[in-house]
């Protein structure tokens, strides 16, 4: 017999023989502490409107951490929850990433899901959604940054956040995301922003002018400030680090390893690629440079009359590698950010989710209630097909955290998620 099994059972029995000797006591009642639960708001960027898989679809939209502490929220007295969701005809929302098999030597394949797009138009210089129409207390809106919460016009240049707007673009779209989620009265709140005030430049391999970190002083003063006017009626809330960007399959899955493996397959003399440098040089890689995910799929090493990545005079581009020195300015960036938001947290009194530690735990690998969790592309149930965003599972494990610290820091006693009722990557 299994050992574990009668592991479990010794404990079942004597469970039962306790019972039979003391008084039965009464069911535990949730308590909501010293928070008011009656209206949650949530704000911040793709990972609090369930973004996945390179989308943001009405799957995704069901599955977001903020759905789900709302609802383990009316256990202790929080009212009704509404996530802007995609019409069941527009499902496919923005169009997202599947996996639809695998190749001979068990490379993924990975394709598009478009059928039912919630588009409507797709001319330049803005794709419009679908409007949505209703009330909204997820406010997530994916590429946002902490910089731009104080946009007056930021409508035209968002189209996720133009959906939500009453007005039309580019019509009188003059609302700032800050007044937008604050125009009316709120009990308690969800913060997590900051993500994208690196993350463009990481995914970039540091390459895009227009997409540089924001200034860590300007992100400091944004910080304090947002906080405040979350926190100026005296609602209590949660914040949240950024997460370890390059800890995660984006940045780990695409490795110097793994392309020299490929090239030796036609060209085994090969000992080096290069790249182009943020630095504008060109140089051998190292095992301390990063190379993002997307380069996978581009099928771009080797081609060419002069072989791409093979030879210094045609480099890896750098827009598909962050080199050790933009990497070392992400981890600078990342932890300063972190620097302030636990700051502001203790300076407001708010409840800190280390999502850094959570998710760098989590990636390294463990088992969360049976089940096995890692950084892994794919088979690691914590990420989806865009190695940056979460799972359901990944996100319903973000979400316990945030209940975790909401209950420790206000003494109530929220329920925490089944993480095993939530799928990981999904296999075709």
């Amino acid at each position: 017999m299994n050992s574990k099994y009668i592991f479990r059972s010794m404990i079942a029995v004597a469970i039962l023989g306790m019972a039979s000797c003391k008084p039965e006591l009464s069911d535990i009642t949730p308590v909501k502490g010293s928070a008011d639960f009656s209206r949650y708001i949530a704000i911040g960027n793709s990972l609090t409107s369930g973004y996945a898989d390179n989308g943001l679809y009405l799957e995704g939209q069901k599955n977001s951490f903020p759905g789900m502490i709302a609802t383990q929220m009316k256990t202790v007295g929080g009212g009704e929850f509404y996530t802007p969701y995609f019409k069941d005809s527009e499902a496919d929302g923005s169009g997202y990433k599947i996996l639809t098999g695998f190749t001979a030597t068990g490379l993924p394949i990975i394709g598009d899901q478009n059928a039912h797009l919630a588009y409507r138009s797709t001319s330049p210089p803005l794709k419009l959604f679908t409007k949505y129409v209703g009330e909204i207390n997820n406010f997530g809106v994916p590429g946002i940054k902490l910089a731009h919460v104080n946009i007056p016009q930021y409508g035209n240049l968002n189209n996720y956040f133009e959906r939500l707007l009453p007005t039309d673009f580019p019509n009188n779209n003059n609302t700032t995301y800050l007044n937008f989620v604050t125009a009316k009265p709120f009990t308690f709140f969800s913060m997590w922003l900051g993500n994208n005030d690196i993350l463009g430049y990481a995914s970039t391999g540091g390459a895009d002018p227009n997409d540089q970190p924001t200034p860590k002083a300007a992100f400091a003063s944004l910080y304090a400030s947002t906080a405040d006017v979350m926190t100026k009626n005296n609602a209590k809330g949660v914040v949240a680090t950024v997460p370890d960007i390059l800890a995660t399959p984006f940045f780990n899955t695409v490795t110097l390893a793994s392309l020299l493996a490929a090239v030796h397959v036609t060209a085994p003399t090969v000992t080096a690629l290069y790249i182009r440098t943020g630095a504008n040089t060109t140089r051998a890689a190292t095992a301390k440079d990063y190379f993002v995910l997307p380069l996978a799929s581009a099928n771009l090493i080797g081609t060419g009359a002069v072989p791409y990545g093979l030879a210094p005079s045609n480099p890896i581009t750098s827009q598909w590698v962050l080199d050790q020195d933009e990497a070392a300015v992400v981890s600078d960036y990342v932890s300063a950010y972190n620097v302030t938001i636990k700051s502001v947290a203790a300076s407001k009194g708010l409840a800190l989710v280390d999502a850094f530690a959570l998710l760098k735990e989590y990636g390294a690998g463990k088992v969360v209630n049976g089940v096995p969790v890692s950084g892994a592309y794919i088979t690691g149930n914590l990420f989806s097909l865009d190695g940056i965003h979460l799972t359901p599972m990944g996100y319903a494990m973000i979400g316990n955290e945030f209940i975790r610290s909401i209950n420790a820091k206000y003494g109530s006693s929220i329920p925490i998620v089944d993480v095993t009722r939530y799928r990981g990557v999904k296999f075709p």
